[in-house]
């Protein structure tokens, strides 16, 4: 996946597939509520459909506290959104909905 910037035209048409998604200083950003802590960590968890982000050389910024996780994804060498941040966000969306009761 390319790790050029996205152009503000390509940002928009991606957010419009990816609705609980924002961008906002240079990143995108979307916060999961889950049922209890637990929940919680499988998003981040090594058996998580996310847990091959350490492996694609791609680290999200995380903010964990109780049932609730704020995301933000930014391809840091790029120092902006890329593709990769969208598959990211997709692989998240899909697992969040996987944990949902």
């Amino acid at each position: 996946m390319s790790r050029a910037p996205l152009t503000e035209a390509e940002l928009a048409a991606a957010l419009a597939d990816l609705p609980h998604w924002r961008h906002e200083d240079g990143a995108l950003t979307r916060s999961f509520r889950f049922h209890d802590f637990n929940e919680g960590l499988r998003l981040q968890g090594p058996g998580s459909s996310c847990s091959g982000a350490e492996r694609e050389d791609h680290h999200p910024d995380w903010r964990n506290v109780w049932r609730d996780v704020e995301v933000h994804l930014s391809t840091h060498d790029a120092g902006a959104v890329t593709g990769r941040d969208l598959v990211l966000a997709r692989r998240m969306d899909e697992l969040a909905g996987d944990l949902r009761p």
